[in-house]
């Protein structure tokens, strides 16, 4: 998740902690299935180049895969 943050947002900066706050709130409340389309939209719509959008497609398709087991609001 932090690496996908960082394709967005400087390491530095409260807003990629922001953005990775919400985006484990949204997982532990088992809503993964809609954070990782939502993360491939967020790299899609500035263009990114594939290499540039490598680690958010990687969390997306973990999220994704694991989904099965992401259910922790069971």
């Amino acid at each position: 998740m932090w690496k996908a943050a960082f394709v967005f947002y400087y390491q530095t900066s409260t807003q990629a902690e922001a953005w990775v706050i919400k985006r484990l709130q949204l997982i532990l409340e088992g809503k993964s299935n809609s954070v990782a389309p939502g993360m491939g939209r967020s790299a899609t719509l500035p263009k990114l180049t594939p290499q540039e959008r490598k680690p958010v497609d990687t969390c997306a398709r973990y999220l994704l895969n694991n989904a099965k087991y992401l259910k922790y609001d069971d």
